[in-house]
């Protein structure tokens, strides 16, 4: 095997049951998809047909060359920030929304830990950086809200440090708007049992093993914790000017045609298709900390 996961076993309190999940084991527990089904957590009883899918996205992606030309002949700007616990979906979202565009204008962020100038820096400094120039379309594979949940969680923040950047990032949201950029939070919801199947789905998967660390499979035993976060996170920092998009997103495809589809109605481009957009699925898609309630 590659990666730096240890082979080990943890317990579990799922809906006060006891489980033990192995991620080394290459069978998945029988309990995994049968507590899924039971949680209620998927919005439809079928996932979306791969075939419905691929016609769907290709006509999403068209538009989304459209608002491509568009920023390049107007100079406005895009920035969308993709977050959600590991395995959420948020690389995928990401590489079905960028697939087609023009890579020197539609830049994917994807900050590696802060290294020892940034730790001196004020917190949001290396993000900022990354923000758009004129007629680009920035996509943050996670961003500072890093400091709303795994740091809190594993310990690598102190509470204050936590409360100032609860009461920071919608300030500097709001210069964000009003500098006229497009600014989009996706916060992509999955249950427990599903990050549990692409855990390990992960681990054997001899192409996708990078993708999983030691501290995801601590993070197992953290659920409540992220929860807890999520919630402040999602309270605290959704705002008029700067909302969040809640998305389900146990059914990748249907999550990622509603994103997409999300800032599409919401960018006023040329040649609009309002019929190749479709409609917004209100079962996978809403708005705010209401939405996971």
């Amino acid at each position: 095997m590659t990666g730096d996961v240890e082979s080990r076993a943890v317990e579990l309190d799922i809906r006060g049951k006891k489980r033990i999940f192995d991620v080394d084991d290459p069978v998945l527990p029988d309990w995994v998809e049968k507590d899924a089904l039971e949680s209620g957590d998927f919005p439809y009883k079928k996932k979306l047909k791969e075939e419905d899918y691929l016609k769907e996205l290709e006509k999403l992606q068209a538009e989304l060359v459209k608002v491509q030309f568009w920023l390049q002949a107007t100079g406005k700007r895009v920035m969308a920030l993709f977050e959600g616990r590991d395995a959420a979906g948020k690389g995928g979202s990401i590489q079905a929304s960028s697939q087609h565009m023009n890579p020197r204008l539609a830049r994917i962020v994807a900050l590696a830990k802060p290294n020892d100038r940034e730790l001196g820096q004020w917190y949001f400094q290396r993000y900022v950086a990354q923000f758009p120039t004129a007629g680009e379309f920035v996509l943050f594979d996670r961003s500072w809200y890093n400091r709303a949940g795994v740091e809190p969680v594993m310990g690598f923040c102190t509470p204050k440090q936590y409360e100032d950047f609860l009461k920071q990032a919608p300030q500097l949201e709001k210069i964000i708007v009003h500098e006229g950029i497009f600014f989009f939070k996706f916060y992509l919801d999955i249950g427990r049992e599903m990050q549990i199947k692409r855990f390990h789905d992960r681990r054997h998967d001899p192409l996708a093993v990078w993708k999983l660390s030691s501290m995801d499979i601590a993070a197992l035993t953290k659920w409540g914790d992220y929860s807890d976060k999520r919630d402040r996170m999602l309270k605290e920092t959704h705002t008029e000017f700067a909302p969040w998009t809640v998305i389900r997103a146990n059914d990748k495809r249907r999550a990622r045609l509603n994103l997409i589809r999300h800032m599409l109605k919401t960018i006023d481009y040329d040649g609009k298709d309002k019929d190749a957009i479709g409609e917004i699925d209100d079962k996978i898609l809403g708005s705010g900390p209401g939405f996971l309630k």
